[in-house]
């Protein structure tokens, strides 16, 4: 029997391409931006500064009275970079959520209106500190800052790692300094970082100064920042890993979370994982290499059908014995792993209890190697930062070390498998994770 199965996704709806919600705008694309809901505090420089990132801004004018605002773009395709960032990302301004849409206007005529020397004396601090190829902000009402050749991206490390740091936590923490255009986020020396490119670098600035040394989550995820000496991120990919919030257009590439390293975890539960490999010209298929053929069966038996960030898994024997790693000297960008040698492997020893706990996958799950120091509460919070709904939670009667907890789907439940299961609890006790057969 083969030991290597074939894996391949389906979509349920006939349709795999991502449609991003909340695009409000019913207007056709127009240079000219419609601002609402702006906080009263808000200034003519927190207005522009919502569009320059994006190209030029020729125009602007304030209706405060409305909480309204009008910018006006030097070009349509600008205006459309502009909203195309701000579709799946709502803007905020002083910390308040503010919304956009195309204008029905083409174009601002504002010559002969009143209260326009201060919308008009700020767009000439920004098109002056523009076009002399540095970052000024002399701004009536904003802080004056001259940053001459500081990079806009920051490398970010987290230490103390106990709960997942995502690109959308990452996203979120940083964007209110400024706007983010991209993050790519890796793991170097077994640490996770990332490097975060700001579309102005005083941004960059004060986002160092205010958050390095900082904690995300109390007493952990401590964020240490430097300036990098890179000046600009070159994004290919959308994906949990990295994306460019200026191009909505990006595939998912090699890099999404479903076909990438982190997939040996879920057919880790049923077998150990020697090799994986991600098919050049089919990104979504792969080929794993269980270490025999039952448990190559087992895998295929269980977790075909399941669902899996939004999709369902197929899964078939293969017609390959094994799969091959690229010759000496070829690359092949990456798409294989070798995981023989893998730490994580559950079944190496003959015998071993872990043959006699494999179960289908359910919503309830069986935690092990818990330390004293860590509470319910604890998990229950570490289980919600990946995304997860808790629904239950109980620690076992006689050994506090194992615990069940219930979570709101199957699907939860697995993606938790895949990313807790040998999570650094802390007092050197990584966290075991499979299904279980009970439920609370």
């Amino acid at each position: 029997m083969l030991l290597t199965i074939f894996i391949y996704f389906f979509s349920a709806n006939g349709n795999d391409s991502k449609k991003f919600k909340g695009d409000y705008s019913p207007c056709s694309p127009s240079r000219v931006i419609h601002i609402r809901k702006v906080p009263n505090e808000v200034t003519e420089a927190d207005i522009i500064s919502l569009g320059v990132p994006f190209g030029k801004v020729t125009n602007l004018l304030m209706l405060k009275s409305k909480s309204q605002a009008f910018l006006e773009m030097a070009s349509e395709e600008a205006a459309i970079t502009m909203m195309n960032y701000y579709t799946p990302v709502t803007p905020h301004l002083r910390s308040q959520p503010v919304y956009i849409q195309y204008s029905n206007h083409r174009e601002l005529k504002t010559d002969n209106l009143p209260n326009q020397s201060r919308a008009q004396a700020a767009l000439q601090a920004v098109n002056t500190g523009q076009s002399g190829g540095l970052t000024l902000t002399g701004v009536p009402g904003s802080e004056s800052l001259l940053l001459t050749g500081q990079s806009p991206v920051l490398r970010i490390i987290v230490e103390n790692l106990f709960y997942p740091v995502t690109l959308d936590v990452l996203h979120q923490i940083f964007s209110k300094f400024g706007t983010v255009l991209k993050i790519i986020t890796f793991t170097k020396n077994n640490q996770f970082q990332a490097l975060l490119q700001y579309a102005d670098p005083m941004n960059a600035h004060h986002a160092k100064a205010a958050l390095d040394g900082q904690n995300i989550y109390n007493a952990c995820c401590t964020l240490r920042i430097e300036f990098s000496k890179l000046t600009s991120l070159n994004v290919k990919y959308n994906n949990d890993k990295s994306r460019d919030f200026t191009r909505l257009d990006l595939p998912t590439g090699d890099g999404q979370p479903s076909l990438d390293a982190t997939m040996a975890a879920a057919f880790g539960v049923y077998g150990d994982v020697h090799r994986v490999k991600i098919l050049f010209n089919k990104k979504e298929n792969a080929l794993v290499q269980m270490a025999d053929a039952t448990q190559a069966q087992l895998a295929m038996s269980h977790l075909n059908g399941q669902r899996l960030h939004g999709r369902v898994l197929r899964i078939t024997l293969s017609k390959h014995q094994a799969v091959q790693l690229p010759r000496e000297g070829h690359e092949d960008q990456g798409l294989t792993k070798d995981y023989s040698n893998s730490p994580l492997h559950r079944f190496k020893k003959p015998g071993s209890k872990n043959f006699q706990n494999i179960f289908p996958p359910s919503a309830t799950l069986h935690l092990s190697n818990i330390p004293p120091s860590v509470s319910d509460d604890d998990l229950k919070r570490l289980f919600a930062s990946t995304g997860c709904s808790v629904k239950a939670f109980k620690f076992f009667q006689k050994d506090r070390k194992m615990a069940l907890i219930q979570l709101g789907s199957v699907e939860e439940a697995i993606t938790a498998v895949i990313d807790l299961h040998n999570h650094d609890l802390g007092d050197n006790h990584h966290l075991r994770v499979s299904f279980s057969k009970s439920m609370i």
